[in-house]
């Protein structure tokens, strides 16, 4: 099957239709198996099992292979950089599947480049497919790699680096017409450093085979991006800002809808007659969990913001004022979107957001889209600082952690009801637990695959009994 808009919008309405109920933090009673130190509001998949490897804890009769490591060989020639994050899974038109995965790696993270000791490897690529360089001569090494897999065996069949000389590059989102959009998440300026301004989108498509040129979309706003999604209803982006304390939720209407390079306008959310909103809900609750509000939207100029002052310039415009937006991914007509130390206890909130019947038109003032706190954590142990999150084909989210302690990958119900899907078991020298990050479903569904982002650094694939897809 093709990588086409029909086949993305198929998928988008399947793992979606779920979610239809009132969404707050469930008041059912938790299960606390002895020794973890998780929650289970509802029984789903059971209990962790202990990985006899050490390595990743599942469910009784769940199980996972590793099909990638940092530092080791690619089929290009290159090593598998490091700093895993965000990830989405095509499937290619000649059947197989690929991964399209990030690396959130700048200039010093020189031991996880991959072009190895001296920077041998350049001398194995078109050096004009590096995107930024440093005063120094020395490339900047975030970016991305696929990787290309046997839909059955999962054997991989092809590895290789997809982009490079970004900085940073940590979330992402897939679009309807077969690409990956991986996001800066930095506002470094040109100087000793960097030969260009950083903190920007960048498509790189899934059939690629090798680097790609690279192309910032500049028109989608310069800011420490998180995370993009794309209603392939509109074609249009909504993207969030992964910037501590004061964060904008954007969205951006293509002037050529599924060619964003084109330009167009961006835009961020505000709450309708209650401008500047803060919803962060640090200091009292401005929205309550379950609560849905009508949002309007503020246009924003010089989107290339060379103060990094897009935030502060749309709070006061009017827009409403997030935290640490994150991961984000489309559904049936709707979004969810995390940010990660929202909320009273600065746990994590998840937001849902359904566009109006008319978005991006004249006649949306009528029939407004609006928002919900879907989900807001009080307790670590249940969810503690969602990031990256995914739709599972049976329509519960999938979210995982970068939290202080021990990393889960959580379900949440459309009732707004978690369970625990699995733990990082590997720690790093110190004892330090990496984060889990760029959870995706192949396209039919079998295998969850996601990150682990160091120590050092592994792409797993993991089946199992998931549960059925409710009518």
């Amino acid at each position: 099957m093709s990588l086409s808009r029909r086949h993305f919008l198929r998928n988008s309405a399947a793992t979606t239709l779920a979610f239809s109920g009132l969404s707050v933090l469930a008041a059912c009673q938790s299960r606390t198996p002895d020794g973890q130190g998780y929650f289970n509001q509802v029984d789903v998949l059971g209990d962790l099992q202990a990985d006899p490897q050490g390595l990743f804890d599942l469910p009784r009769g769940f199980s996972y292979d590793v099909i990638s490591t940092a530092g080791q060989p690619m089929s290009d020639g290159l090593v598998v950089p490091g700093d895993f994050d965000g990830m989405a899974c095509f499937q290619k038109a000649d059947g197989r599947i690929v991964l399209v995965r990030n690396h959130e790696l700048r200039i010093g993270d020189a031991e996880k480049t991959p072009f190895g000791l001296d920077n041998a490897g350049l001398d194995l690529i078109d050096r004009s497919r590096v995107h930024d360089w440093d005063e120094n001569g020395n490339p900047h090494i975030g970016g991305t790699s696929h990787i290309v897999l046997d839909p059955e065996t999962l054997a991989v069949e092809d590895e290789y680096l997809s982009l490079v000389g970004t900085i940073n590059n940590c979330a992402g989102g897939p679009t309807p017409w077969g690409s990956w959009l991986t996001c800066e998440e930095t506002e470094t300026n040109a100087g000793p450093d960097a030969g260009v301004e950083h903190g920007y989108v960048f498509e790189v498509p899934a059939e690629a085979t090798g680097l790609v040129e690279p192309v910032p979309l500049k028109a989608m706003g310069r800011f420490r991006h998180e995370a993009v999604a794309i209603d392939p209803r509109t074609l249009i982006a909504y993207e969030t800002e992964d910037q501590y304390g004061r964060a904008l939720f954007y969205r951006f209407l293509p002037n050529v809808p599924g060619q964003l390079v084109e330009g167009g306008q961006l835009q961020a959310l505000a709450v309708r007659g209650r401008p500047g909103l803060d919803v962060r809900n640090w200091e009292g609750t401005s929205i309550q969990p379950g609560e849905w509000v009508d949002v309007e939207w503020v246009d924003l100029d010089d989107p290339e913001a060379p103060n990094a002052d897009l935030a502060a310039r749309g709070i006061a415009a009017g827009a409403a004022h997030f935290t640490r937006g994150e991961g984000i991914w489309w559904g049936e007509n709707e979004c969810y979107f995390a940010c990660t130390d929202g909320g009273p206890e600065h746990l994590g909130q998840i937001w849902r957001y359904q566009p109006s019947p008319a978005e991006g038109e004249a006649g949306e003032a009528a029939s407004p889209g609006r928002l919900q706190l879907f989900f807001e954590s009080s307790d670590a142990a249940v969810m503690d600082k969602c990031d990256n999150l995914c739709v599972a084909p049976w329509g519960d989210l999938i979210v995982v952690e970068d939290g202080d302690e021990d990393q889960y990958i959580r379900g949440v119900t459309p009732n707004g009801e978690v369970y625990t899907i699995g733990r990082n078991a590997a720690s790093g020298p110190d004892g330090q637990k990496s984060e889990i990050c760029g959870p995706c479903f192949s396209p039919d569904g079998s295998t969850l695959f996601f990150n682990v982002q160091r120590y050092p650094g592994r792409t797993f694939a993991v089946r199992g009994p998931w549960p059925a897809r409710s009518s």
